[in-house]
């Protein structure tokens, strides 16, 4: 893979603009093909700052990633570090700007989103629960991020929570699965045990799943219950992994997520329908 790729992650950032997508259909329903414009520039900005969070992060961890991650460009020397932090600096610099052409409301999000990520990346990663709570936050912020874009926020409250759940049980599974590499770090792994913390992300596992009927309750229809059940049933397998596989099972969490970010998608799409 091309190192710039490989840095910038797209996967993740076109997951990330999908979920900004989905929450303005959920905001607007089919006013959404009038709001194209500040829906496309919500993904946009989405895109880029992901993807400079994902460089940003590479350059801060270049040193834990030599043992964690060898495989990534900084480590590996395929990119500078001061290049992984320009290209950074630009990523989030560029959402602030398009910011302005969206709406106060979108503006304000991003502004705030940028401030979790800095804040994170230079002083809170390394304490560890905190950290998991600013990138959960971050991700929660998608949804709200596109139902502002839609000019209606409140109606994706729900799917923001349930996203920032999932969020704190990964990232907690990550810890795990990065423990002996952390050595900058005091992540909740390292304070209370392995043990403890994979309970404690089986935790926010289960309290995403059991939010997960609300939108059926609220108007989405079969297609989303079924859609949705199938994400929680791999977070119920999530968790029991959190226990026994660190490593597959946050890779499980991410695909659980997928399927749920497509129930919230069809969910909503057919409701409006």
């Amino acid at each position: 893979m091309n190192p710039y790729i490989q840095l910038y992650r797209p996967v993740n950032n076109i997951m990330a603009a999908l979920a900004v997508v989905s929450a303005a259909f959920i905001a607007s329903g089919m006013a959404i093909f009038t709001l194209w414009g500040p829906v496309f520039l919500a993904s946009l900005v989405v895109f880029l700052f992901t993807g400079g969070g994902n460089a940003l992060n590479d350059y801060v961890d270049r040193e834990t990633d030599r043992k964690n991650h060898p495989e990534r460009p900084v480590p590996s020397g395929k990119i500078r570090p001061e290049t992984a932090l320009h290209i950074g600096i630009l990523s989030l610099a560029l959402p602030a700007l398009i910011g302005f052409f969206i709406n106060l409301e979108s503006l304000l999000i991003i502004l705030a989103a940028e401030a979790l990520m800095i804040s994170y990346e230079f002083r809170y990663k390394k304490r560890g629960f905190a950290g998991n709570i600013e990138i959960s936050l971050l991700v929660g912020m998608l949804f709200l991020f596109g139902g502002a874009s839609a000019g209606n926020p409140e109606r994706t409250v729900i799917f923001s929570i349930m996203a920032a759940l999932a969020t704190f049980g990964r990232e907690i599974v990550k810890d795990i699965e990065d423990m002996e590499g952390d050595t900058d770090r005091t992540t909740v792994p390292k304070k209370i045990g392995k043990e403890k913390a994979a309970f404690m992300a089986a935790g926010a596992f289960m309290a995403a799943v059991s939010l997960s009927a609300l939108p059926y309750e609220r108007g989405f229809g079969p297609i989303y219950l079924v859609i949705v059940s199938a994400a929680d049933i791999l977070f119920f397998y999530t968790s029991y992994l959190a226990l026994t596989d660190a490593r597959k099972s946050q890779k499980m969490a991410k695909l659980a997520m997928l399927i749920g970010l497509l129930a919230f998608i069809f969910g909503g799409g057919l409701q409006i329908l």
